[in-house]
């Protein structure tokens, strides 16, 4: 559990690092300020905590499920730029509308990678004993501060292609989502399974299933005849 959860953080450090390409150097620099800021003010926080307590917090059931649900809706969130972004980039003229969601969607950066930092942050104390905290807190947010830009440029020139790095960032999210519900649940379903089947809900499903479909192509079809 703990490599899905390492490999998790990985991913929404990626994530955030490839979100930034899609911002101007100046805009990268004040987010990765506010990142290295966090960093190095949250020291007094994190000298509180200790290896019991996070394996605690991994085997707290409630608690991973309420981590779940923030980033069901982040990862939403990111979805949802990759395809206004792809929008955006296919069709011209778009509504303003699209436009400003957009510019939103493109400007919200992940609330996720903050527990990340912290969580390193944690890491980082323990593997440096009789260090001064404050110091160890500071060398890391110099750290963030560093590569949080040098990452998205480098990520910029690997894949200068906007279209690919949506893919990639697509994609990326997709992982990020599954391995969150592996990480999470942690071995145990959310639900307690059941051994006969409510009709009246199966075929409530079925009809919203229907009237999205029918829904879905008739404001195609609209779509289409305004075209």
């Amino acid at each position: 559990m703990e490599t899905v959860v390492a490999v998790l953080m990985i991913l929404i450090c990626f994530n955030f690092v490839m979100k930034q390409t899609y911002h101007k150097l100046v805009s990268v620099v004040i987010l990765s300020i506010v990142a290295a800021l966090f960093t190095g003010l949250i020291w007094p926080f994190a000298i509180e905590q200790s290896k019991t307590q996070i394996t605690d917090w991994l085997a707290d059931k409630q608690l991973m499920l309420n981590i779940s649900v923030i980033l069901t809706v982040e990862v939403v969130i990111q979805m949802a730029f990759c395809m206004v972004a792809a929008r955006l980039i296919t069709d011209c003229p778009l509504k303003k509308s699209y436009i400003w969601m957009y510019r939103f969607l493109r400007w919200f950066p992940g609330v996720l990678i903050f527990p990340v930092l912290f969580s390193c942050l944690v890491y980082l104390i323990f593997s440096f004993p009789g260090k001064s905290f404050s110091m160890i807190a500071w060398l890391m947010a110099a750290g963030v501060l560093v590569l949080i830009p040098l990452g998205s440029r480098i990520v910029y020139w690997l894949l200068p292609e906007k279209e690919l790095r949506l893919e990639i960032f697509f994609l990326t999210n997709a992982l990020t989502a599954i391995l969150g519900i592996i990480a999470t649940v942690n071995g145990r379903t959310a639900v307690a399974g059941i051994s006969y089947i409510d009709w009246s809900a199966l075929f409530a499903v079925i009809a919203l299933i229907l009237l999205g479909l029918i829904l879905g192509f008739l404001w195609y079809k609209k779509g289409r005849k305004t075209r």
